[in-house]
This record gives C-alpha cells, structure tokens and sequence, in this order.
C-alpha cells in the first residue's frame, strides 16, 4: 500500500487529524482539491502588515478541544471583538437602533423575551449534545421549528424577529426553518445566559490569524500535504485497504481513510464498501448556503458613534463585527444569499459597503481593500455551518459522527459546539480511533 492512512481535505479537521497520525507513527497522506490548505479558514495580508481573516476567526471558552490545539502550536489566544467598547446596533428597514431594547420593541416585550430565554434555557437543560435523539421528546421537537416554538411559548412577534435577526446574523438559517431539537442541542453545548452568548461562542481569537493554525499544521506535515488533487470516488475493503481515485484517474491506496470533506463535496465523491445507513446519514446533512465580507480600514471609525462595530441587520448584509483593528468583517445569511448572487459581480462590493454605511456612516464606503467568500457556491465548500432544518436531526440519527472503520469521519459538519471547534475536536476523534485500531 502507499500509506497507512489517506486524509481527504486539508481544512482544520483534516490536517489536526493528520497531524495526529503521524504523531502516532502513521504513514500519512493528505490530499486537497484547493491549491491551499485551511478549507474554510484563509488569511490575506495588507500591505501595513495587518492580516485579515477571510474565513474562520474566533472561538469561545468552551472551545477547548480548539484552544488547546493554538496552545500547542505555539499561539496566542487573545479576546475577540466581544471586548470591544461601544454598542451593538440593530437595523431594520425601518429603523436603526444601538443597545437594549431594539426599536421595535413595546411595553411587555421586554419580559417576554427574559421569559421564553429561560424556558429555552431550562429545556436545554434536558438535551444530551451527544445523544439528542436520546431526549424523550425527540421526534416532536426535531420537527418544531424554532419560531412554531417561540410562538407555542406566547412570545410576541417582537420578541420572535428578536430572535430571527440574531440567528440571521449567525448566517445560520431562518429560525422558521431551524429544527427546534438542534436548536436547544446547539445551547445545551455550550450554555450560556441567552439562547446565543456571543462571549461563550466567540470571545476568542488567534492573535497570529485563524489561519495560521492550519499553516502551521501543514509546515509540521510537510511533505504529506497534497493540493489540487480532488478526490473522484473512495472504495473500502475489509480487509485489503482502501483505495482513493483522484481527479484525472491516478490512485492511492491506504489501509484506511479519513474523510475530511464538507457533506456538499462528500455527495460528488463515489463511496462504495461503507453501509448505505451510514451514506445516507452523512448525505442528509445540510449546509447554509453564506458568504462572507470583509472590508478593511485605516483605523475603526464606527468607535467615533460609540459603537463596537458588531450589528444584527435585515439588509443583505446579516452582520457585522470588527475582527481586529480597523478590519470589519460581515456575514450574509442563506436567505439573502440569492440576493447577493443576483447583482452583478461588479456591483456587490458597492452594494454591501452600503449596506455597511448605513449602520456606521460614509466613511464605510472607503475601504482600503475589500474581500468577498461566496463559501454557499464554492465548489470545495458549498456552503457555511451545518443547517438543521425541521426533521434533520433524527433522519441523520444516531450514525451522525461515528466511524466504520477503516473509513473514519471528522470535519466541522460533524459537530455542534462551534465550526473550527468541531473540525479540531472531530480530527482528533478520529485519528485517535484509527490508531488505536492499527
């Protein structure tokens, strides 16, 4: 055989996988259809120094699988935009607001959102993130969606939109259409005192770049790092190996594999010799369709109107928070995604800077250098976090994650508590189970 193990993908889970491996004395390939590593995290530099991250950036305190993986490599973890001075802003098409409560709340709104949280809260409280489909309630819950849920709790068609352009500004899916289940498995993850806790999902970040954790990864493997080599069709044997076809006919053959791959990409590659349960579990899955924005400044000026630079919008545009010093980075959710794509290539960099302008001023409109990721149309990616629709969680079932050895499973989609920490925490699952396999 050619290698003991062949990864397939070098984003963060593919190559901590690898790493691990070969940590353990494994022959390992990894083989990457881009012509970089670090899947959905990239970084570009300006030409002041200033690096900006075009994917991935931040982490949480919850995030240890993560963290210890900056630790390792020698980085540095500091606060994220969370410790940024200034209000969040909030903008509608009919108004703009900065701080609590948004602009369209009224008398009693207020309440009713501490009330439905805490009852969001409490419910999460009976989910196991490992085994939802353990949870009594289940079935019903998984095909709730979130909003049919709000609504069964009484809530107020302020306190729902609260919650709808919070989710948006995650570009995570419409809570109308966000299974209810997968919902208070997400918040059962990682707790905190709302139903999104920017501080316990995003506090974090790498002083050096997201991205250089999987540059530094890649340099530790050099030599086993593979780039422009798509992946055609993986057939598994037990025993005799594996075998992995690359675009353009060559093949490799391994003793297992390990597969990296976003669900989307994973649904073009032939699989053959793992059951047909654990296929269409992996096939269900579904990814929000997001792009991301990044606009870079001389210096933060939105701190001018006492502002931190983060917002929740309803325009094209689902979000915005400052990544570092004068870099503004912003997210734009599935359900405007469409919209994006509609205006022609050479107007979107205008037509989001407005967007931006709005919430911070025409300063917005004169960025150093700007940046566009449509992960929703990228062939490699095809699309952002995982989206649990409404019956998603328990048709996925309880396959989700497991490993049929030796084809192992790991990547970002396979868990809950974040995307660059399940690509870490998932890597290192399955490299762990295929050594101690042989």
């Amino acid at each position: 055989m050619n290698h003991d193990v062949i990864v397939l993908g070098a984003g963060l889970a593919g190559l901590v996988a690898a790493r691990d491996l070969a940590a353990g004395g494994a022959d390992v390939l990894v083989v990457e259809a881009r012509d970089r590593v670090g899947g959905r995290v990239e970084q570009a530099a300006l030409p002041d120094g200033r690096l900006v991250q075009l994917g991935g950036e931040v982490v949480g305190r919850a995030h240890t699988a993560y963290t210890a993986l900056a630790e390792e490599l020698g980085l540095t973890l500091v606060p994220s935009y969370v410790a940024e001075p200034g209000d969040l802003v909030r903008a509608t098409a009919e108004g703009i607001s900065a701080g609590d409560p948004p602009h369209w709340f009224g008398p009693g709104d207020d309440a009713c959102h501490e009330k439905v949280t805490a009852a969001f809260s409490a419910l999460a409280g009976g989910v196991d993130p490992d085994d939802p489909w353990g949870h009594p309630d289940a079935r019903a819950l998984d095909r709730l969606s979130v909003g049919d849920w709000l609504r069964g709790q009484g809530a107020t068609p302020a306190v729902v939109r609260l919650w709808e352009i919070g989710q948006l500004a995650l570009a995570d899916g419409s809570y109308e259409r966000t299974s209810s289940l997968a919902a208070l498995r997400k918040h059962a993850a990682v707790p905190g005192p709302g139903h999104y806790d920017y501080e316990a999902w995003e506090g974090l970040r790498v002083a050096e770049g997201s991205a250089t954790v999987a540059l530094r990864m890649a340099a530790e493997l050099d030599g086993r790092v593979r780039t422009g080599a798509p992946v055609e069709a993986v057939a598994v044997r037990r025993p005799g190996g594996c075998t992995v076809r690359l675009a353009g006919g060559e093949t490799l053959t391994a003793g297992a594999v390990v597969s990296a791959l976003p669900v989307g990409p994973l649904r073009s590659v032939a699989v053959t010799g793992v059951t047909d349960e654990r296929l269409a579990s992996l096939h269900r899955q579904r990814h929000a369709l997001a792009a991301k924005f990044t606009a870079a400044y001389d210096r933060p000026f939105w701190r001018d109107r006492g502002l931190s630079g983060l917002s929740e919008c309803e325009g094209i545009v689902g979000s915005t928070w400052p990544q570092s010093d004068g870099i503004l980075s912003a997210l734009v959710p599935p359900e405007r995604y469409g919209v994006l794509l509609g205006i022609p290539g050479p107007s979107r960099t205008d037509e989001l800077l407005a967007d931006i302008a709005r919430l911070y001023g025409e300063e917005a409109h004169r960025p150093l250098a700007t940046y566009l990721r449509l992960w929703g149309t990228d062939p490699w990616t095809q699309g952002y976090v995982t989206q649990w629709t409404p019956g998603d969680v328990m048709a996925v079932g309880p396959r989700h994650g497991t490993h049929e050895p030796p084809f192992y499973v790991c990547g970002s989609d396979q868990w809950v508590a974040g995307y660059m920490e399940g690509a870490v925490r998932t890597g290192r699952a399955a490299a762990e189970e295929a050594l101690r396999r042989g």
